[in-house]
């Protein structure tokens, strides 16, 4: 693997500078060891680029677009990297759910009733098992997500009524504001996890645990507010081209 690796031969020393960065303020926090997934986030990096963070230990990976996922992690692809699990974290268009369910482990990215009900509905008739987490807009206008608690319940709610075991919701997910201002960062991801809260008492869901919050210029603050899932991209592969 490691000639196939070439270009991309600095991302062990990225990948346990992040590591090393996430322990410290699972530490500062007061949370248990290695209580964190990272997420590489390969949208727009080549297949190099996997195989670089794969042999770093990475096991979970991120990408934003179906068609570039179904080119990038083909059949003979995934054979090279075993045990790896791959999350869609962009925006599922409804022409496109067939293609995803046949591709990700996870889709992170359901950010409609809809959305969920078709997933559930065709993961159903595929035979399918598939994991999703609910995206909660806590940021930006312009980002994507349910646009409050109460909707997403209600979503829930529909989904648990088609009583199909086909998808299991494993948490939320979101994207706080791009800005310097931390007790801004830090009230979007209180806003998710406050929200987590709030299904699991509702639902009581055993599988619902996950909180998928912190890129690379916020991923320390996203670990100090409980997130279980970080998504990194430049911190580990740089600027893209």
């Amino acid at each position: 693997m490691a000639d196939m690796t070439e270009n991309y031969g600095f991302v062990q020393d990225k990948v346990l500078r992040v590591l090393e960065n996430i322990d410290a303020a699972l530490r500062r926090s007061g949370r248990e060891p290695s209580s964190v997934t990272l997420l590489a986030v390969t949208k727009f990096h080549p297949q190099e680029a996997v195989l670089a963070a794969y042999a770093a230990g990475i096991r979970a990976f991120g990408e934003n677009r179906v068609q570039e996922s179904m080119l990038k992690f083909d059949e003979s692809f995934k054979t090279l990297i075993p045990g790896a699990h791959l999350h869609l974290i962009g925006t599922l268009q409804s022409n496109k759910i067939n293609k995803a369910l046949g591709l990700f482990d996870c889709i992170q990215s359901v950010d409609s009733e809809e959305l969920l009900l078709s997933l559930t509905r065709k993961a159903a008739e595929r035979d399918r098992k598939l994991e999703v987490m609910l995206e909660l807009h806590t940021g930006e206008a312009s980002k994507a997500g349910f646009p409050d608690t109460d909707t997403m319940l209600h979503a829930v709610e529909s989904s648990l009524k088609m009583n199909s075991e086909a998808v299991k919701i494993k948490g939320l997910m979101t994207m706080a504001p791009y800005t310097d201002d931390i007790q801004q960062i830090r009230a979007s991801f209180r806003k998710l996890a406050s929200a987590l809260k709030i299904l699991q008492t509702q639902f009581g869901l055993s599988d619902l645990k996950e909180l998928s919050m912190g890129m690379s210029n916020d991923y320390e603050i996203a670990v100090e507010e409980g997130a279980t899932i970080v998504r990194i991209g430049t911190a580990i592969f740089g600027e893209r081209a």
